[in-house]
């Protein structure tokens, strides 16, 4: 179910004026891979509408579906009766930010082993915080790495 974030919400460390944001989306989601799929598109709709990050798109929804998948899969073990939480604000100016927040036990995003050199390019692992690095102009993890914050420029 989709709100509008509330004007106490804060968006930590970045330089985005609550006065200017032009889209401002909460979307709440169980922890059930089927919902992800979903809320990317309703979350994706509203961008598209504003123009947040005209030409960007498919880089955000490539970016929001892997960090989303990963707080389902990783954070939140795909248990439905956990809740996955997306916001996202939109400033014409500094651009689109994007946190996934998931009720996990969190995890060292610097332990996670580059998934190009030798070994580790055939594992299942680190792919998707590997694509969402390529895609965004920066990617921070917060809260013990139970929250990613995402921009796009």
């Amino acid at each position: 179910m989709a709100s509008g974030v509330s004007p106490e919400e804060h968006l930590p460390e970045y330089d985005f004026d609550p006065a200017r944001l032009s889209l401002r989306v909460r979307v709440t989601l169980a922890a059930d891979r089927e919902s992800v799929g979903p809320v990317v598109d309703q979350v994706m709709q509203s961008v598209r509408q504003m123009k947040c990050a005209d030409g960007k798109e498919d880089a955000i929804e490539l970016a929001l579906q892997e960090a989303l998948a990963n707080a389902v899969v990783h954070g939140a073990k795909e248990d439905p009766s956990k809740v996955v939480e997306c916001l996202v604000a939109c400033d014409e100016e500094r651009g689109l930010l994007i946190i996934v927040r998931d009720p996990g036990e969190g995890f060292d995003p610097s332990a996670i082993p580059a998934c190009t050199l030798g070994e580790n390019v055939y594992s299942g692992h680190g792919r998707g915080i590997f694509l969402i690095n390529q895609l965004m102009d920066e990617v921070k993890f917060h809260n013990n790495g139970t929250e990613i914050h995402m921009v796009k420029r």
